[in-house]
């Protein structure tokens, strides 16, 4: 496996390229917590703003709280600047994203943060100009696992989505969720799995084409 194995490349954001301090999720979940009467352990917000459990809103429904209540004070909740300030990249994010840019491969960015939240970490942490194209997911789009953003992000990078004249897959789509897999499979991509939390810690495995814990394990087949 190379960058050029793929004539494209996509990735999730949150917990895949990018990952936020663990005293603004606590802090979040706090303030949330309070508006809708509920205590968070650290656990539950670990679960829901990782996806450790899959699908955030049945989980939300285990624990007797209406998704349609939790996500607009989440979203009232979380502060755009003080997100991206609290916002680090991964190390090995950075090194596998400069070996696809010199393969000459386009890459783009589909992620569940929406776009009031994901801007201002591109801008904060000065990585916008890396990506082809950011899709936002929203109800329009549509939610990974769907694979209609996943599609519309191909569209917008203006290549070629079925498979090549050699057999392989055109592209490839990497996330740390199980819902990043599924919308890569959707799509008929290839799904890279990172696990940045190990599957004790998550509490199932997540399959995928590839599964790693750090991007730096596919440069080492390079």
């Amino acid at each position: 496996m190379s960058p050029s194995t793929y004539d494209f490349w996509l990735f999730d954001l949150d917990g895949t390229l990018v990952d936020a301090d663990w005293a603004y999720t606590r802090d979040v979940f706090d303030r949330v917590g309070d508006r809708l009467g509920y205590e968070f352990t650290n656990r539950q917000a670990e679960v829901i703003w990782h996806g450790l459990g899959g699908a955030r809103d049945p989980t939300l429904r285990e624990w007797g709280i209406d998704p349609k209540e939790f996500w607009p004070a989440f979203h009232r909740e979380e502060d755009p600047m003080k997100r991206a300030e609290a916002t680090y990249l991964h190390e090995d994010a950075a090194r596998i994203i400069d070996d696809i840019h010199d393969a000459g491969r386009p890459v783009g960015i589909v992620t569940h943060c929406q776009q009031f939240l994901t801007d201002p970490v591109l801008d904060h942490l000065d990585i916008r100009d890396w990506f082809d194209t950011v899709v936002c997911c929203t109800e329009e789009t549509g939610w990974k696992p769907d694979a209609a953003p996943v599609k519309q992000a191909v569209s917008q990078l203006g290549v070629d989505d079925g498979l090549r004249s050699d057999g392989g897959t055109a592209g490839v789509l990497a996330g740390d969720g199980e819902s990043d897999i599924g919308a890569a499979w959707n799509a008929s991509l290839d799904g890279i799995h990172i696990e940045r939390h190990g599957p004790d810690f998550r509490g199932r495995c997540v399959l995928g084409d590839y599964r790693v814990e750090t991007f730096d394990e596919l440069a080492r087949s390079w």
